[in-house]
């Protein structure tokens, strides 16, 4: 049934990959054994996504285990008219399938999977706890079975190794060599399968892997002995054929199991730097993704990401799932209607229910998909790729020469050398030594709080040359200096209102303004909010027409400002006593100019010593939406050679990226991730600065709270430490094989110490580069600590300048 399926679709090429792909159907699937699937409570705690017209699943399939599999899975929109993009995640066993909602139910793809034979793991009351990694039950039966006859085999080899086989008779000696091959078959064709099966894969595909090797050095060592009891020549090499699989697989579950307990990929928790606002009744707290549980009620502003799936309790919402589907179509939503984890509220703040835990993995995979991957290829990944490809080339190539050698010298040395290189080689340790090291720096900086999107991103981090900043948000402290109005006194009414708009946005300018206007104000609804970036904000509140922005925005929709700047969110207000260094948010009131709020901004602690730092090493520039007026103090702080542009738009922002990339130079674009998305994406690593990381920004490579900026040239320090780190590995790795590979075909390493050293090897070289990258990263939290006691001094100091000074409202 199977084989007639594939055939009718133009898949039969999936019996190319191997001969025994896949697993036996005992019986045809019959559709109704999945119905369940698709009652509505069933299907919703399944499904990672679904409107009217997709719908997205990520399901757990045991059987998957050889590129075949993954092939044909990749392959299902070719079987069933409906399916769409399938994408096997192989080390987890899972496929995400995306489907048309009207045309494919969820239990036919069930059903599809489990006639290929492919059947769903469908633990429904696990789906709410975290998967815990466990050695698959196979590796020990083939340890079980390899240990068995290693041990036998050894016992019935005792008498040759205490020189009393002499005592023995031929029809015994012969009688121990056939039950010691009897013994060594099971081990060869079931404990050894998998390096059989991946060395057949590999050559079928035109490719070598190390498993090739190995596989080769088992099949020599079982010929051989095989020869020699059949022709009663003498009783083979059977005990150390089985001890060298024992050891083999016994250094495959320890590099399991420490893999296990090194893997930096296990808490997502860790990597995904999200919090977001929960209402307690009247009461608001900013809160962590890990501290959310199902029934909270979390209030979600504009351009906020829902964290999981949940209710919508007060709305309207507009919601944007483009990072889940990649449509851009806003989507309507009404009170009580389901909002899916992904999805990103457009326009006024919403309040919803959770009624899904968080599923941190998902989030993460959201801000890794294709649509915010730059097309850059890692240098050291590239590396190891090309140094595993021709390193199976090479090490067999080496292993026959070393035979044919022995084969004229001393012919008894020939089999045991030639086994003996083939085994010792490993370039494991030189696969594995960048993921994890990288991988360990990455959980290092989350601690820190800074998050990077993967580890990869250290690798271009450490190749920066050019470092470009935003000021607003980036430079200046959110909430440092006063917050002022300029015009005509406000009355309690007009105060609420612009406080209710100020609490639908994320923006750092209208946030401040919020913050400082409070008092005992309660917001009022706000309806049609909309905001344009590097524009300002509109909507309605209490019947009045809001529009809250720059000058320039302002005076384009027709209202009269008498002078402007164009800050992103501001301009100037008055011409009459403009502050030296400031932003300018102006207001009108149903098209009619009110005045103004103006932001006194003030640096950050130790921004002096950050750029003086940089100065040093990179290129600095700064790229500002700021009215001019700041040129003196800003270029007093990056010096008269840095660039200094104001007055830049989104575009310009991003134009002048493009333009130092064109010169060759890797750029890293520190920004607020609001005003500067394009510019953070168009740069080789864009660093978005959040004060209270509730703004998740795709866009970024980076994100780094505020309060780490004074820290972001130890930042890229230790990114270049980590990435030598790696390159230590490799060398060391290298040395390794070399010495092993010389030692091994001098004649004088036999194949079970090679099976030993082979796994300890790989360990030692990933041990080394997470501790020493570990070791590392407590200089940089040395670094962080001792900034903090000088920022203390610093604040005492010179309150004026670097205190968070009391927000408060001047007329």
């Amino acid at each position: 049934m199977v084989f007639d399926l594939l055939t009718e679709n133009g898949l039969d090429r999936f019996y190319q990959f191997g001969t025994a792909a896949g697993v036996r159907v005992n019986r045809p699937t019959k559709a109704e054994r999945f119905r369940f699937l698709d009652e509505p409570a069933v299907r919703a705690r399944l499904v990672d996504f679904s409107n009217a017209q997709l719908t997205r699943v990520t399901l757990r399939l045991p059987a998957i285990h050889c590129i075949a599999c993954v092939w044909l899975l990749e392959n299902l929109f070719r079987l069933k008219p409906g399916l769409g993009q399938s994408q096997v995640n192989f080390p987890r066993q899972e496929v995400s399938i995306a489907f048309e909602t009207a045309r494919v139910k969820l239990s036919d793809v069930a059903a599809l999977l489990a006639s290929l034979g492919y059947e769903p793991e469908l633990k429904l009351a696990d789906l709410e706890s975290p998967p815990h990694p466990r050695v698959p039950r196979r590796l020990w039966v083939q340890l079980g079975l390899a240990g068995f006859a290693f041990g036998n085999a050894m016992l019935f080899s005792i008498a040759t190794y205490l020189g009393l086989d002499v005592f023995s008779g031929p029809a015994f000696q012969k009688l121990v060599g056939f039950i010691s091959l009897a013994l060594a078959v099971p081990v060869v064709i079931y404990s050894a399968a998998d390096y059989h099966r991946s060395a057949w894969v590999s050559l079928r595909q035109k490719l070598l892997n190390i498993d090739v090797p190995i596989a080769a050095g088992v099949i020599a060592i079982f010929a051989q002995s095989t020869f020699e009891v059949v022709s009663g020549r003498g009783a083979g090499y059977f005990d150390s054929l089985c001890g060298l699989i024992f050891f083999l697989l016994c250094g495959k579950l320890f590099q399991q199991k420490t893999y296990e307990r090194l893997a930096f990929d296990r808490d997502y928790k860790s990597f995904f730097p999200l919090s977001v606002t929960r209402k307690q009744g009247r009461a608001e707290e900013s809160v962590s993704l890990a501290q959310l549980a199902v029934g909270d009620h979390l209030l979600l502003r504009n351009g906020e990401l829902i964290p999981a799936d949940a209710r919508l309790v007060a709305g309207p919402a507009v919601i944007d799932y483009s990072f889940v589907t990649g449509e851009s179509e806003p989507v309507e939503k009404q009170a009580d209607d389901y909002l899916y984890a992904g999805g990103r509220q457009i326009g006024g703040a919403i309040e919803v229910e959770m009624v899904k835990g968080v599923s941190q993995s998902y989030l993460t995979s959201l801000w890794n998909q294709d649509a915010f991957r730059k097309d850059k290829t890692a240098t050291l990944n590239a590396l190891t790729n090309t140094y595993s490809q021709r390193f199976t080339k090479i090490v067999i190539a080496i292993a026959v020469g070393v035979a044919v050698f022995w084969a004229f010298v001393d012919p008894a040395k020939s089999l045991k050398s030639f086994t003996s290189v083939l085994i010792v080689a490993c370039p494991c340790a030189l696969a594995l030594a960048a993921p994890f090291a990288l991988g360990t720096a990455q959980r290092v900086l989350a601690r820190r709080n800074v998050f990077l999107k993967n580890p990869y991103v250290l690798e271009t981090l450490a190749m920066v040359d050019a470092v470009v900043f935003d000021k607003t948000g980036t430079l200046t402290a959110a909430g440092a200096g006063s917050v002022t109005w300029t015009g005509a006194p406000l009355s309690e009414a007009e105060e609420c209102w612009f406080y209710s708009m100020t609490r639908h946005s994320t923006h750092p300018l209208p946030v401040r303004i919020g913050d400082a206007i409070a008092r005992n104000h309660f917001p009022e609804p706000v309806r049609s909010f909309l905001e344009t970036a590097g524009c300002g904000m509109e909507g309605a509140v209490a019947g009045n027409e809001i529009w809250m922005g720059s000058g320039a925005w302002l005076e384009s929709r027709g209202v009269g400002c008498r002078s402007r700047g164009d800050e992103t969110l501001a301009s100037s207000g008055k011409k009459s006593e403009p502050p030296d260094v400031g932003s300018y948010v102006h207001v009108a009131i149903n098209g009619k100019h009110r005045g103004a709020y103006v932001l006194e901004s003030a640096l950050r602690p130790e921004a002096d010593a950050l750029i003086t730092k940089l100065a040093e090493n990179y290129e600095l520039a700064l790229l500002s939406g700021d009215h001019e007026r700041e040129r003196a103090r800003l270029a007093g702080l990056f010096g008269e050679a840095a660039p200094l542009r104001f007055n830049q738009s989104p575009l310009n922002k991003l134009g002048f990226i493009r333009d130092l990339q064109r010169d060759g130079q890797t750029v890293m674009m520190v920004g607020d991730g609001l005003n500067d998305a394009g510019a953070l994406k168009q740069s080789d690593v864009g660093v978005a600065v959040v004060e209270n990381v509730n703004a998740f920004s795709p866009a970024s490579d980076v994100i780094l709270a505020a309060g780490m900026v004074p820290r972001l040239g130890d930042v890229l320090r230790y990114a270049k430490q980590s990435v030598r780190t790696v390159r230590a590995a490799f060398v060391i790795s290298s040395l390794y094989n070399v010495v092993g590979v010389a030692i091994a075909a001098s004649g004088n390493l036999s194949p079970i110490v090679c099976a030993i050293l082979m796994p300890l090897s790989s360990v030692s070289v990933v041990a080394f580069a997470c501790s020493v990258t570990a070791w590392l990263g407590r200089d940089l939290a040395d670094g962080a600590r001792s900034s903090s006691s000088a920022r203390t001094a610093a604040e005492r100091a010179e309150p004026e300048l670097c205190a968070p000074n009391p927000m408060q409202v001047r007329p």
